[in-house]
């Protein structure tokens, strides 16, 4: 998978979600209906202490070249107009919430609007804070549910009171009929925190736009299935069923500008197990349209034939929604080594498709910090002899040859997604990797953002401090070695286009059973396999390489760290691994018995196998806080991290790879599954302390990035200064008046066609 997240966080906020954990709670007396409704409220909206921060990028902007900056102008708007595609891809109401706020705030300054809210629509001062907050976490999660979990938020200003506000704001006296239209789309949604609307998932438990709401598993199956049978890959695709001429048809709709039928890529109907198939494509043709314009215009702004090909093809797939065009214009990225622009763009990640094999769209421009990159070189160079052969499954479960990745660190400029990562490793397609190789990067500013952030719950005052001195390198050490060995490693067992095996069937033996090995059969992948699993289980297996090889003093050699201290960073590492596990548990959904975010439960994972190793390597303690409420306490034992924690994860990780590497999704779902269970009772009752978690949780924090504009013959960086209203004023300054007027129209549009 691609993306390296952590739970980034600023300071704690305390509110009516306090009362979650109080002794009653504890004691399962059960709440009253409008206490409990409050307290559901509280978990799904942002809080005013939210930090909202800016995304500084500007030294590293400016050490670009004109004919580099005007390249990374134009693929910064191409990102932009990617970016609605993700807005569609959340909820069938998020294209109305934007249209319907951005317009609100476009059409007079915000100070005024402010004085509109406090005077006309009986608005407090926080209320409107609220309201720009709850808009900053739409435009950077590019949808009402957060990125990182899943989960809904909604308005804490009273539903009454904003749409008092939109009828006495200029917006509404320029185009009541528009702003009319929009609230009948979107007010209802905004606010619906019924049980099925609380978080992204499968219908009937879940909201999601990467299938009809008529969809079921079986369907999801059906798809699956005839998708593996044709060798169709579901990268830029989503599934519809509906009726026609008296039948049901499934229709895989790819996103492309081009929406006539094409050979090799549509299928008029298709006969499949006693099920009418479609393939056809069009989705989301007008924003990709917008993005050819723009990558059109940076062709003429590349620094090599490498990235002049790389822009054909993303065209080409973007036109005509072919994933091999797309595999293409990747391979050619890969080859275009350390440029000073980077970027990439496309349908990546499938965290968020229920069956994890859809993906969201995603498009980033950077700029290489060339000083930073260079420390990681080493690590690349030393990798294939010696760090590879220290991990625990044994030659034959690894590749033949390592791929040796290019390995950036990045300051981001453009990041059009629903959140921002702080490493990634890329492309996804495994084909790809195994062929032409991989890029490492790693998100120097967005790092930086999240390390300046201190404190926290559930750790001793030592163990803060020891966090606070060694965490940013702890941090640097953990994502390197994530994205570039933990992702970069590790063998599928497979059979080639030509039918060829890619190992000897006849020597390779399962190690734990001693029968022949299982492997993946043509059109079959990791992803299809694994299904909703894959993400973060390939997320446990890259954390746990990482924590694994984080004990080799020669790699803390490449890092530089002083032997005095390395004792202590080697704690941190494990002490902040076992606390994203214990705070990750935030995410996990009783109501649906399932996670909602794949880093989150993949830390979890890890903490419960070294709980399961007992001997004291971690303890979790309940306690009472200052507030008389239940908190609790973690601690790690840091003389058993090396002895009992290596030979636990070890063991751990050996099963992860070799699971992985057959294809042997049945025995890897067992293991992975009982280590996601959240018990209720035993020493660690998780379903009990999901409460205490969700309480002390703090507010994740939100980027404004910047714009960039033509001035003459160069290009300008427009920056936007740490406020309330950065986030928002970024956005409102993205586009012209006539291109949101055209972006409102396309949304309109998607709104009411989606489920056709």
């Amino acid at each position: 998978m691609g993306g390296y997240c952590v739970d980034v966080v600023g300071t704690l906020t305390v509110g009516v979600g306090d009362c979650l954990s109080s002794p009653a709670a504890a004691a399962g007396v059960p709440w009253p209906d409008h206490l409990r409704s409050s307290i559901m409220g509280s978990q799904h909206e942002l809080p005013l202490d939210t930090p909202l921060l800016y995304l500084k990028s500007e030294e590293a902007f400016a050490g670009l070249s004109s004919r580099e900056r005007r390249y990374a102008h134009h693929l910064s708007r191409a990102s932009w107009w990617g970016s609605f595609i993700v807005v569609c891809q959340t909820s069938p109401e998020s294209p109305s919430i934007f249209n319907l706020i951005t317009r609100l705030l476009r059409s007079q300054p915000i100070d005024t609007l402010k004085e509109v809210a406090l005077t006309k629509a009986g608005f407090t001062e926080d209320e409107f804070k609220s309201l720009i907050i709850y808009y900053s976490g739409v435009v950077y999660n590019l949808g009402n549910y957060l990125g990182f979990g899943d989960r809904k938020f909604v308005p804490s200003v009273s539903r009454e009171k904003l749409e008092t506000l939109i009828r006495a704001s200029k917006a509404n006296l320029e185009a009541p009929d528009v702003m009319q239209e929009y609230m009948n789309q979107a007010l209802g949604p905004m606010y619906n925190l019924v049980e099925n609307k609380r978080f992204l998932g499968l219908p009937p438990n879940g909201i999601t736009m990467y299938f009809t709401p008529n969809c079921t598993q079986e369907d999801a199956d059906i798809a699956k299935e005839y998708m593996a049978a044709k060798n169709i890959e579901a990268w830029n695709s989503r599934l519809l069923k509906y009726e026609e001429n008296g039948q049901t048809i499934y229709d895989i709709r790819l996103a492309s500008v081009e929406k006539e039928s094409c050979e090799g890529l549509t299928v008029d109907v298709d006969e499949f197990q006693g099920h009418k198939i479609r393939v056809s494509r069009g989705d989301h043709s007008y924003f990709l349209k917008k993005m050819i314009e723009e990558l059109q215009l940076a062709r003429e702004h590349t620094a090599n034939d490498l990235e002049v090909q790389m822009l054909d093809k993303y065209i080409e797939s973007f036109s005509k929604g072919s994933v091999q065009a797309h595999k293409d214009g990747s391979t050619f990225w890969v080859k275009n080594k350390s440029p000073a622009v980077e970027t990439y763009m496309g349908f990546i990640e499938v965290y968020r498709d229920p069956v994890n094999q859809r993906a969201e769209f995603e498009s980033f421009v950077a700029v290489v910090n060339r000083e930073q990159s260079r420390k990681f070189d080493t690590l690349v160079e030393r990798a294939e002899k010696e760090f590879l052969p220290l991990l625990p499954w044994g030659s034959d479960f690894e590749e033949d040859v390592f791929m040796r990745p290019d390995f950036s660190s990045l300051d981001i400029l453009t990041f059009a997604s629903s959140g921002l990562p702080i490493g990634i490793n890329i492309p996804n397609y495994k084909d790809v990797k195994e062929e032409q190789g991989f890029k490492n990067v790693s998100l120097t500013n967005v790092m930086a953002a999240r390390t300046g952030i201190k404190g926290g719950p559930f750790l001793s005052e030592s163990d803060h401090a020891l966090r606070e001195k060694h965490g940013a390198l702890g941090l640097e050490i953990q994502v390197g070695l994530h994205e570039l060995l933990g992702h970069g490693c590790g063998k599928f067992l497979r059979r080639k286009d030509d039918g060829s095996l890619n190992f000897d069937y006849k020597k390779l033996k399962n190690p734990f059973t001693g029968e022949k090995v299982t492997f993946y059969e043509k059109g079959e992948n990791y992803n299809s396999c694994f299904t909703n699993l894959a993400s973060a289980y390939e997320e446990c297996r890259a954390e746990t390489v990482a924590l694994y090889l984080g004990f080799v003093d020669d790699i803390l050699d490449v890092f530089s760290v002083a032997p005095d201290d390395r004792e202590d960073l080697k704690y941190v590492c494990w002490l902040d691994m076992m606390y994203a596990g214990l705070r990750g548990l935030e995410m996990y959904q009783p109501s649906q018995g399932k996670w909602g975010q794949a880093h989150s439960q993949a830390r979890y994972v890890i903490l419960r196998v070294a709980l399961e190793a007992g001997q004291g390597l971690v303890t979790i303690t309940e306690t009472t806080g200052p507030d008389s409420l239940p908190d609790l306490l973690l601690t790690v034992d840091k003389t058993k991290i090396h002895s009992v924690g290596r030979e636990a994860m070890g063991e751990f990780l050996r099963k992860l790879q070799i699971y992985r590497s057959m294809g042997d999704a049945e025995a890897g779902r067992s293991m992975f599954e009982k280590y996601s269970e959240v018990p209720s009772d035993g020493p660690y009752p998780f379903s009990k302390w999901h409460e205490i978690v969700v309480r002390k949780r703090r507010p994740r924090m939100i980027l404004a990035m910047p714009n960039t504009q033509l001035s003459g013959g160069d290009v300008e960086l427009v920056s936007y200064p740490e406020a309330v209203d950065c986030v928002a004023k970024s956005w409102v300054d993205r586009f012209s008046p006539e291109e949101f007027e055209a972006i409102e129209t396309a949304l309109s549009a998607f709104v009411q066609g989606w489920t056709k």
